[in-house]
């Protein structure tokens, strides 16, 4: 079976607009827009950046519901459905499926420090009962647990398991799963900064923090790699370099909701154990989107 990727080029995992009452879907509907009109081929929504353990299940299933009806036929939508409950994972799976989601986005478990093989059957045991294109989503930094390549081997023949969002910064990782698996798991880089890297390396784009700001600066970004032309992105890359590094200053989404903030973008507010970025940050934050030409 030939698999197709779910999407080329850039996808941002979106922030979600927190006010004191819920989530505020006319500025979701907003960010929308400016990704749409920036090239964004796709958006992530209820994942790490759109502060999706802090959501209701209510508020996870109403976000995907507008999110995928106000984007349809404009942008593919992937939703972000782990947890380190495979039937919590399987239930969030089937509402993203029953809404028209393009894919689903899964995170290895959290906290529980799973083995490669519990990590093998909890993927496939979601994949086998959802019939979705599923991206397996490594970030160890947050989660406690990365993914093997040869474990990325064995999940590459399952059909409904379309790629990995590669957050681990190992780039040798990335280039023994490509050697392994080919065009049975497609990659896309998971860190801004990565993604010229990973991208020489055969991955198909990012799912990006920093498109929520820079929306059309990384459509550009995966266009030129997608051509072949690593020079010009590696140009590209090097303007925004700082920037890409300054979203990180603090635990993501802090810095971008900020910066959002700064450039005058509703980001809505953090909901705890967020906290509002340090004033020291903000001003460096501040200052960074100021050397980028960015109206602050």
């Amino acid at each position: 079976m030939v698999k197709t990727p779910i999407f080329k080029g850039a996808c941002t995992a979106i922030v979600t607009p927190f006010t004191q009452e819920g989530v505020d879907f006319e500025r979701l509907k907003k960010n929308i827009d400016f990704q749409y009109e920036n090239g964004t081929a796709a958006i992530v929504v209820c994942g790490t950046t759109g502060e999706a353990a802090t959501q209701t299940q209510s508020e996870q299933n109403e976000t995907v519901r507008q999110a995928i009806n106000y984007s349809r036929g404009r942008m593919k939508v992937i939703v972000g459905i782990g947890s380190n409950n495979t039937q919590t994972a399987l239930r969030n799976a089937e509402n993203a499926k029953y809404a028209g989601a393009d894919g689903i986005l899964m995170v290895t478990p959290y906290y529980n420090k799973s083995t490669q093989k519990g990590l093998i059957e909890h993927f496939s045991y979601v994949a086998d009962r959802v019939d979705i294109p599923m991206i397996l989503y490594n970030v160890p930094s947050r989660t406690g647990i990365g993914i093997a390549a040869e474990t990325y081997k064995v999940l590459s023949q399952h059909p409904n398991i379309n790629g990995i969002k590669e957050a681990s910064g190992d780039i040798a990782l990335v280039g023994t799963t490509r050697s392994l698996c080919g065009d049975d798991l497609y990659i896309w880089s998971g860190n801004d900064d990565n993604t010229v890297a990973m991208m020489a390396l055969g991955a198909l784009g990012v799912i990006s923090v920093a498109s929520n700001i820079v929306p059309g600066v990384v459509s550009k970004l995966c266009a030129l790699c997608l051509e072949g032309d690593f020079a010009g992105a590696t140009a590209l890359y090097a303007k925004y370099a700082r920037l890409f590094s300054a979203l990180f200053y603090e635990t993501n989404p802090i810095p971008v909701k900020a910066a959002m903030q700064l450039l005058g973008m509703d980001s809505g507010i953090l909901r705890l154990p967020l906290t509002e970025i340090s004033e020291e940050n903000r001003g460096r934050l501040r200052a960074v989107l100021r050397d980028q030409g960015m109206n602050v």
